[in-house]
């Protein structure tokens, strides 16, 4: 049977999903979003001019027939503004889902938790799909879903940062105790990244920087692909156990001459 991905009622065959900043030509967007195979592709709003045909024509390089747009709050440092810039996105048309971001910190781009939870509550009493960015916290994963989010969306580690699952027994915790579709973003920077979320039983990553950035995008957005699913297909066949010792692949009984 096909192992598939639903969140809020939609049904997707790729688990990895591609944000859409940071890539250096349109064409090499265009390139990597077909060559990975995404069905979701992130776009920050706010850093839209809608006044400006050059700004808004990502929106129009994505193929909607075939990629759904996930539009994100990026750039929003409260809750207020994370809300009034989804309810943009629901009266532009783009739909009822919203990666939610609330990030203050200039720095380290680390989300603030107290400002997603309350963005979060608002926007899902308004009938939003709500996708929140936030750390690897598992005390506020299940704050949030029980709030009634559709997905948990943990960092593996700073955005852009490229250093992979910095918390890993976090985020484990999370998958352990998550009741909606838990999402690794930001801080993956190469397949075998993608992979270790995904054989810890993240059921999807997002990847942005490490495709947008790499000398081929297109090709690591294949690579990264590929991991996503390598790593999928590990957690579901079932690791085997970690041993403190050696355990022989070759019988050490009933070999001649070995009593």
């Amino acid at each position: 049977m096909a192992d598939t991905l639903t969140i809020a009622g939609r049904t997707f065959s790729s688990r990895l999903f591609l944000g859409s900043g940071k890539y250096r030509t349109r064409e090499e967007m265009r390139d990597a979003i077909a060559a990975s195979g995404t069905e979701v592709v992130t776009v920050a709003l706010r850093r839209i001019d809608f006044d400006d045909p050059a700004s808004r024509s990502i929106l129009e390089d994505i193929d909607t027939s075939k990629v759904a747009i996930l539009p994100n709050t990026a750039g929003c440092a409260t809750a207020e503004e994370a809300i009034r810039i989804a309810r943009m996105a629901r009266a532009m048309g783009l739909g009822d889902w919203v990666k939610l971001e609330v990030i203050p910190d200039a720095r380290y781009l680390l989300p603030d938790p107290v400002g997603t939870f309350e963005a979060a509550k608002v926007l899902v009493d308004e009938g939003f799909a709500v996708l929140p960015y936030i750390g690897a916290d598992p005390a506020l994963a299940v704050r949030l879903q029980e709030i009634g989010t559709a997905t948990i969306m943990p960092l593996g580690s700073p955005i852009g940062s490229g250093q992979g699952l910095i918390n890993r027994a976090a985020l484990r915790i999370i998958v352990e105790q998550a009741t909606v579709p838990v999402v690794v973003d930001a801080g993956i920077g190469v397949p075998s990244d993608a992979a270790q979320a995904m054989e810890l039983g993240a059921d999807a990553c997002l990847v942005n920087t490490a495709i947008a950035k790499a000398t081929d995008p297109a090709l690591m957005g294949e690579a990264i692909a590929e991991g996503v699913r390598a790593g999928r297909k590990a957690f579901l066949a079932g690791r085997m156990p970690v041993l403190p010792y050696a355990s022989a692949s070759s019988p050490v009984t009933g070999i001649v001459g070995v009593n």
